[in-house]
């Protein structure tokens, strides 16, 4: 019985497609919805005063008009090519997991997520500007502060952000599952999914303890748990002495130990996210 659940498991996995967005649709609308219920009720009336006019960005494919179809905006906006194309590096920053931490030497020109968070923001609290830039600017901010909170986002190995680092998920073992895959998706929705909901209205003092920090600090915060949780897990030890051609895999303990972990992030990357949408819309 147990062999037929691996067999089958295996081959639905083989299967499904391989996942183009960050945190897939789970992590990213899950950080929205938690910013949504912790910011200021003048923010959220501002934010959607804004998202009533999503249609000024010309993108009837990937609709804008809530704050969770915002927060994948920026992914879906990749099937338009040309159109947005520079944007594509903004999703991510390759801060090496085995040389000092250097956001600055992984960003040039601005072009990385940190950066670009600290952009945007500034451009959505910025009143002067066009409606439709400043909805633009509202979509790549709720969507970038959750990228960061995936810590493969945040560092690299010169893999990619572990999209090259082969590695098996408890007792799936195929060739199309990789370290970022894993992290962007079934372990993130595993601990997303776990009890008790992620989403709901937060104390002050729990805003305080996870909401905290400027974009530098939670680039340090994802670049360590990277290091340390994601890459070392998937690797058995040290992840910069272990071998780096050897194929990963993470153990169902390992997983269920690294749930706690993932959750924690989505609840720093909703109430940072909160805390920005307020400093920039809440008056």
């Amino acid at each position: 019985m147990r062999l037929r659940i691996v067999a089958t498991l295996a081959f639905l996995i083989a299967f499904l497609p391989t996942p183009a967005l960050a945190w897939w649709e789970y992590g990213h609308e899950t950080i929205a919805t938690i910013a949504a219920d912790n910011v200021k009720p003048q923010t959220r009336r501002a934010i959607a005063a804004l998202l009533r006019h999503s249609g000024e960005l010309d993108t009837p494919s990937c609709p804008a008009r809530t704050i969770e179809q915002a927060s994948v905006w920026a992914d879906c906006i990749k099937a338009l090519k040309d159109r947005f194309s520079y944007a594509y590096s903004w999703h991510y920053q390759n801060v090496g997991i085995c040389k000092p931490f250097d956001v600055k030497a992984a960003c040039p020109d601005g072009n990385c997520v940190s950066a670009q968070i600290d952009r945007n923001a500034r451009l959505l609290k910025d009143r002067t500007l066009p409606v439709r830039e400043r909805v633009m600017a509202l979509a790549f901010l709720v969507h970038f502060v959750g990228d960061i909170h995936q810590p493969l986002h945040a560092a690299d190995d010169g893999d990619l952000g572990g999209n090259r680092q082969k590695a098996d998920y408890g007792i799936v073992a195929n060739d199309r599952l990789n370290l970022h895959t894993i992290w962007d998706g079934y372990l993130s929705e595993r601990a997303i999914s776990a009890p008790p909901s992620l989403i709901r209205v937060y104390s002050a003092e729990e805003r305080a303890a996870m909401g905290g920090g400027a974009t530098d600090d939670w680039s340090r915060e994802n670049w360590e748990i990277s290091r340390d949780m994601a890459y070392a897990t998937a690797r058995g030890g040290d992840p910069c002495t272990a071998p780096r051609d050897a194929r990963g895999k993470l153990s169902e303990a390992q997983i269920a130990a690294l749930v706690p972990v993932v959750r924690l992030q989505v609840q720093r990357g909703g109430l940072r996210l909160a805390r920005m949408l307020d400093e920039a819309l809440g008056g």
